[in-house]
C-alpha cells in the first residue's frame, strides 16, 4: 500500500499538477493586482462612479432590487482579466514559439542549443593545432 502511494506521488504528472496549482495561485494574484490596481480605477473614472458594482440598481416592488452594475462589473472584470492574460502572457509566448518554429523550419538550432561538433570538425581542429605546434620555432620540427 505504501509502495503504491509512493509510486503515485513520484509520477511526473502529479508533481507537475502541484507546481501548476502553486504557479496558478501566484499568477492569479498578479492578474488580480493588475485589474484592481490599474484597470478598475480607470473604468470607474470613465463611468464617473466609485464602484460600478454598487451603481445601476433598480428597485423592485416588494423590497428587492436588480443589480445591473454588479453584472456589468463582473463582465468587465472578466474581459480585463482575459485581456491581461492574453496580451501579457499568451501572445509573447506564442511569438516565442513561432520564432522557434521558424528556426526549426530553416534548419537552424534553437538559440540556446549548441551544435555538437562533427568528426570532421574535430579532425580539422586537431590538424590545425598540430600544424600550429609544428610551425613554432624551437620545436625541432619543420612544417610540412
Amino acid at each position: 500500500m505504501i509502495q503504491g502511494f509512493k509510486e503515485f506521488i513520484m509520477r511526473g504528472n502529479v508533481i507537475d499538477l502541484a507546481v501548476a496549482v502553486v504557479i496558478g495561485a501566484a499568477f492569479t494574484a498578479v492578474v488580480n493586482a493588475i485589474v484592481t490596481g490599474i484597470f478598475n480605477p480607470l473604468i470607474a473614472a470613465i463611468f464617473n462612479a466609485e464602484d460600478i458594482s454598487k451603481s445601476m440598481n433598480v428597485a423592485l416592488p416588494g423590497g428587492g432590487s436588480l443589480s445591473f452594475g454588479l453584472v456589468l462589473a463582473a463582465i468587465i472584470n472578466f474581459l480585463l482579466i482575459a485581456a491581461v492574460v492574453y496580451f501579457v502572457f499568451v501572445m509573447p509566448i506564442n511569438k516565442l514559439k513561432e520564432a522557434q518554429e521558424r528556426r526549426r523550419a530553416a534548419g537552424l538550432p534553437p538559440k540556446d542549443a549548441t551544435v555538437p561538433a562533427t568528426e570532421l570538425d574535430l579532425l580539422t581542429q586537431i590538424r590545425d593545432l598540430l600544424a600550429a605546434d609544428a610551425a613554432k620555432p624551437g620545436t625541432g620540427q619543420s612544417p610540412r
